[in-house]
């Protein structure tokens, strides 16, 4: 699986679960020196103002990775540095109802994601949640997509690891929808206890 099979199905995602969304891939920013760009940013307007930036990984960038490390810091250089470059703006609204942006590591449910992730475990399951940008609550997820089949009907989900279900725990594989490519990859991949 490429990751331009994952940004296809998070762009029909998006597309079909929100109106008035605005979808753009490999968005670029650029903070002083601090470059980089995001596989997809998201601007949804209904029911209200709300950002998702995704960065998606495959079975190529984590053969090639040098470990989590590697793939967490692009992940939190994208956090750190999206909203500080001139051309991105978050705006703070009263009365919010829960976070105005999500910052999303998404792995593919293959075999070769699910044995990355439950290597490096620990330090996938330590990003915390609940973060903020300048003000506006933010959420992070580190997670593996499911559902890829039903994206273009807006049906796509994401299984965190980071939150309080911890990768390979009973819950975890409870939540793993039946049938699907992640319950395939989970099964066949070898996972050291």
């Amino acid at each position: 699986m490429r990751e331009d099979e994952l940004a296809t199905a998070v762009v029909e995602h998006f597309e079909a679960a929100f109106e008035d969304s605005e979808v753009r891939l490999e968005e670029p920013y650029d903070h002083y020196g601090n470059r980089g760009s995001v596989d997809v940013y998201v601007r949804t307007r209904t029911p209200g103002r709300e950002d998702y930036l995704v960065e998606l990984k495959a079975d190529p960038a984590v053969r090639i990775a040098s470990g989590a490390n590697e793939i967490l810091r692009q992940y939190r250089r994208m956090e750190r540095y999206f909203y500080k470059d001139d051309e991105h703006e978050i705006r703070r609204k009263l009365a919010r109802d829960g976070p105005g942006v999500h910052f999303l590591l998404l792995f593919a449910p293959t075999v070769a994601c699910v044995e990355h992730v439950g290597e490096h475990r620990r330090l996938y399951e330590s990003v915390t949640a609940e973060t903020s940008v300048d003000g506006v609550p933010a959420v992070r997820k580190v997670a593996f997509l499911t559902n890829l089949r039903r994206a273009d009907e807006g049906e796509l989900g994401f299984l965190s690891v980071n939150g309080d279900v911890p990768f390979d725990s009973v819950l975890f594989h409870q939540a793993i929808p039946s049938g699907s490519r992640l319950q395939e990859a989970v099964r066949a991949a070898e996972l050291e206890e």
